[in-house]
């Protein structure tokens, strides 16, 4: 196999982890919305609603948010790393799971 095409398939792993495993059905460029809360409850549908997840819906929809900042790594900006950030905390309103006052 060239050395190119080496890369590229261990590279694009996530995608195929992403689309072939227990994932969750995502709407169509979720992570790039501005708004976190629109994110949160996003994610929250696609959790529900899945027959694909192996664990509770707010677990897998937390890790495949996790799972998403942590791959983008440096191709996030810091702009969207942010809204990421708070996606989180709206994901734990959401589900009731924020317990600060």
């Amino acid at each position: 196999m060239p050395k190119h095409a080496e890369h590229t398939k261990t590279k694009r792993w996530s995608a195929r982890v992403t689309k072939t495993s227990n994932a969750l059905d995502l709407d169509r460029s979720v992570f790039t919305w501005k708004d976190p809360h629109k994110i949160a409850l996003s994610l929250r549908r696609s959790a529900e609603s899945s027959h694909r997840r192996k664990s509770d819906p707010y677990r897998s929809a937390m890790s495949m948010l996790t799972f998403y900042i942590n791959r983008a790594g440096d191709n996030l900006s810091a702009r969207q790393r942010n809204v990421l950030e708070r996606a989180k905390d709206e994901l734990r309103k959401v589900f009731g799971k924020d317990t600060r006052g």
